[in-house]
């Protein structure tokens, strides 16, 4: 009974990670349309860094040395590479579409680690990506066929670069004894540095105009979608597998599709919903296949085939 409830627990967290996550496109996007981009970002990572500056004086207490140092700012500056694609393109199309076309990352992921891998994943796996692929078409049509909008194209920028971000995290922290809390600390630092230098008039305009559910936005992206989703994620996935978390972290972009839908009244219709579910039961198929291929023993002849990590933290990656 102890192991179910503890269990059971786990999995709730790592559901309220995928919620927190699914409803922070909304917030981004109600965000964007008050002030920058920049400014947004710039007050996000403002909030987060001051949680987490308060969070490592109390957990840690150790100035990073040079390579972790390097560490962080390196994933800072491919993270907010991937904020910035994120925030731009959440603006200029559907919360919805966002969340599923984010999603992407599941299958990016793996293509960019078997390729510096240089083993290959098996075809099945393809052929769930080219289920993604044509949901994506679908989901970018509407109510028929038409070229995706420019904010459908950053956000697939963004769930490529993503997709680098997370394979540059495992390379660069896997087996390395560096402080989680450090490392998301520095990222959050770096990201807080480019978003205020970018526009920092933009700030101070939207420290005019931001009204009480403004600061409630900024805060729930800082706070909730990046510190609280970060602590809770990593408290959960020590005490489960990896397969199973990214399985129930996965379903982010069903609840992006629920705000964008019950709370800002956006539509998909028949064609982007048929879309919607491509892109979800493509990427499903495809984390589940890859998981399965990574079990199986690497070719002994190939001494570069490697096994990555099943999962590869995001912290602060989505909106």
């Amino acid at each position: 009974m102890k192991n179910f409830r503890n269990g059971f627990g786990v999995d709730l967290a790592l559901l309220a990670v995928a919620v927190v996550w699914g409803g922070s496109y909304l917030v981004a996007k109600g965000l964007t349309a008050t002030a920058s981009v920049p400014a947004v970002l710039g007050w996000r990572f403002l909030v987060a860094s001051l949680a987490l500056t308060v969070l490592w004086a109390w957990r840690v207490r150790r100035f990073p040395g040079r390579a972790e140092l390097v560490t962080g700012v390196v994933l800072g500056l491919t993270q907010a590479a991937v904020l910035f694609l994120e925030t731009f393109g959440v603006a200029r199309t559907s919360a919805g579409n966002a969340g599923l076309i984010i999603a992407l990352t599941v299958i990016f992921t793996p293509l960019l680690d078997a390729v510096a891998a240089r083993r290959w994943l098996p075809r099945s796996f393809f052929m769930a990506a080219a289920v993604c692929v044509v949901g994506v078409a679908l989901l970018v049509s509407g109510d028929g066929f038409r070229a995706p909008n420019p904010g459908d194209l950053l956000m697939l920028a963004a769930a490529a670069v993503r997709a680098g971000h997370v394979t540059l995290l495992g390379a660069m922290t896997t087996n390395k004894p560096y402080s989680s809390i450090t490392v998301t600390w520095l990222q959050s630092l770096v990201c807080a540095v480019l978003a205020i230098v970018a526009d920092p008039a933009g700030m101070v305009r939207a420290a005019g105009v931001f009204g009480p559910s403004q600061w409630l936005g900024v805060f729930y992206l800082g706070l909730a979608a990046g510190v609280f989703a970060f602590l809770v994620q990593l408290w959960a996935v020590r005490r489960t597998s990896p397969s199973r978390a990214s399985l129930l972290m996965g379903t982010e972009p069903v609840w992006a599709v629920l705000a964008g839908v019950l709370l800002a009244g956006e539509t998909l219709g028949w064609l982007g919903a048929l879309g919607g579910l491509l892109i979800v039961a493509g990427c499903y198929a495809g984390q589940r296949i890859e998981a399965k291929f990574r079990a199986l023993p690497a070719p002994h002849p190939d001494p570069a085939a490697r096994s990555g990590d099943d999962l590869a933290l995001h912290g602060n990656s989505s909106p």
